[in-house]
Parts: structure tokens; C-alpha cells; sequence
């Protein structure tokens, strides 16, 4: 959908908001808000016009607001106003069907996400090529999100003032514009540190505003940009290509919290507003914990007791 064609439609979506339904000026702004990231998947997919759009391309838009790392509330609210929007285009004629099922029909994936072992995060910064400007880039790109566990819009608006290499801290503004600080490791210090000696001073220009990570005309590198470097070295590392930043972000939290962190802290890095959200993440060391021990503990499924019984040197009870 071309640009204008979308401003024109939001708003008259706008003024059917004000007018027809008088909501506050902050819901209003909501409710557009919420429908920002529907212009970037049809941007992303060629859908030209909302009347494209069927249930399995708003099914494909859920997934994609997942792999973006939106957390599930927040996709929630999103689906809430894609049904206002999609009510007000039937009505006005610019769609002739509502792609979206009955309410509560849509069930958001519930499973539990996916991380990294160790060894598969090791073996995902290791796949960019250390000897090129591209490789080194990306390797501190790779390093910094596993260390920090970054939302991947919060990776791509990282500028340079915002990180202190001596410290290894840096300076979040997360979802809400609230600030927190993030702490990395030597090994993604290091690795931003060479990127920035050896590559960013070499191409950054005027137009990067500041940015940490920019593209090769010296631009602020887009979270497209980084989701797809990621999927690609996930790829080259023999991971699949199912991995994304919230991947890593996953895999942060649950190595800290197998490394005997505490849930509060791990919350606080994360930059989540309550516990209940970081609380999916012990439910994760449990699973991971019971699959451990049922593989390899002799009597977790009573093999011992059956070798007892039918080796014949066992002794019987009198």
C-alpha cells in the first residue's frame, strides 16, 4: 500500500474515532499507534490494499508481531484495534469481508519460547566473518543482544552516547520511554569496541543520528536489517532459521536464571513491568531441569529397579 493511500485512510479512521465514536484524544492516539506496525507488515509482504488481507496473512501478522519481540498484551491490543479498523473499512466500504474470526477465536501461542543451549549461542557468534567490515559489525551485533537481552527496536535506536565501553553499561529507553540500565560482559564489550574502532568510524555519516549500528551507506541500521542478520547467521550456525533477536533474548534470560540469578533482577534487565511476564522464564529451567533429570538420573523412569529384578544375582528378601 502506497503511503498516502494508507495516511488518507488513518485518517478518515481518525476522524470516524474523534467524531463518530468520541473517544479521548489518548485513545485515539492509541489506537493509531497500535496500528503502526500493520503498515510495515504490508510494506514487508507487497499487500496493497487492506481488502488482501485474509485470515491467513492476519494469522502471518500475529507471528511476525511475536518474532518482532511485542509481548503478548501488547499484541492483544493490537488485534483489539485491527478488529475497530477492519469493522470501520466493511462498513465503509474499502474492504467487503473482516478477515478477523469471532473474538476469542484467535488464540496467541501460549508455548513456552524457544532459547538457545549454550553451545547453540556460542556457535551463533562464531558465524560472522571475522576479517570483514560486515562480519565485525555483525558479530558485535550478535554479542551485545545476547549479553544484554535487547528488544530488537531497542537495539536498532542504541546510539553511541547511549553505552559506556569502560563501565559496560548502557542507557535503555525501553517500551513506554522508560529508561533502564543494561549491563554486557567482556566478550560483547570487546567485540562493540573493535566494531567501533575498526568499522562504524570508517562509514558512519551525518544521517546515522548517533546511531551504534549503521548500515553500509552509514545509516541507522532498521530492526528488519537486524532480524534478518540474525535469521541468516542462525542459519550458517546449522540453528535453522526460526531464530530471532527475542530468541536471544529468551536465551539471556534463561541462562541467567540457570546460572542462579534472581527472578527480580533478571526482571529489571529485562525491562519488563511486572514479574508475571519474566515469571514464563522458571517455567522454562523447570521443563529444562525434569528433561535432565529424567534422561539421565538411573531411576527417574525405574530402569534400575527392572535391572534388579531380572538380573539373577540379585539377592531376594527372607
Amino acid at each position: 500500500m502506497e503511503d498516502s493511500a494508507w495516511t488518507e485512510t488513518m485518517s478518515r479512521f481518525r476522524d470516524h474515532l474523534v467524531a463518530e465514536r468520541d473517544l479521548a484524544p489518548l485513545t485515539v492516539r492509541n489506537y493509531l499507534s497500535d496500528l503502526k506496525p500493520l503498515r510495515d507488515f504490508m510494506s514487508s509482504r507487497n499487500v496493497e490494499a487492506f481488502s488482501v488481507l485474509d485470515r491467513r496473512a492476519i494469522r502471518g501478522y500475529l507471528s511476525w508481531l511475536h518474532q518482532l519481540g511485542y509481548e503478548r498484551p501488547s499484541i492483544s491490543r493490537k488485534l483489539s484495534a485491527l478488529r475497530t479498523l477492519f469493522r470501520w473499512l466493511n462498513r465503509e466500504g474499502i474492504a467487503e469481508h473482516d478477515p478477523l474470526p469471532p473474538r476469542g477465536s484467535f488464540k496467541l501461542d501460549s508455548r513456552l519460547p524457544r532459547f538457545l543451549s549454550q553451545d547453540e549461542a556460542a556457535k551463533l557468534m562464531d558465524a560472522p566473518d571475522p576479517t570483514s567490515p560486515k562480519g565485525i559489525r555483525d558479530r558485535a551485533l550478535l554479542e551485545l543482544v545476547y549479553a544484554t537481552g535487547l528488544r530488537v527496536s531497542e537495539v536498532s535506536g542504541l546510539n553511541m552516547d547511549s553505552i559506556d565501553l569502560d563501565t559496560r553499561e548502557l542507557r535503555i529507553t525501553g517500551k513506554g520511554s522508560k529508561e533502564r540500565i543494561a549491563l554486557m560482559g567482556l566478550a560483547a564489550r570487546n567485540a562493540v569496541k573493535t566494531y567501533v574502532q575498526e568499522v562504524r568510524s570508517t562509514v558512519a555519516s551525518l544521517d546515522a543520528g548517533g546511531a551504534l549500528f549503521v548500515n553500509r551507506y552509514g545509516g541507522r541500521l532498521s530492526q528488519r536489517s537486524i532480524q534478518k542478520a540474525v535469521r541468516g547467521y542462525a542459519a550458517r550456525a546449522g540453528l535453522g532459521t526460526r531464530v530471532h533477536t527475542h530468541t536471544l533474548r529468551h536465551s539471556f534470560a534463561t541462562h541467567l536464571l540457570e546460572g542462579g540469578a534472581d527472578l527480580r533482577v533478571v526482571q529489571d534487565l529485562l525491562g519488563h513491568a511486572s514479574p508475571a511476564t519474566t515469571q514464563v522464564y522458571t517455567h522454562i529451567t523447570k521443563t529444562e531441569a525434569r528433561k535432565a533429570y529424567m534422561a539421565a538420573h538411573p531411576r527417574a523412569r525405574g530402569r534400575a529397579r527392572t535391572e534388579e529384578r531380572e538380573s539373577p544375582s540379585s539377592p531376594t528378601m527372607r
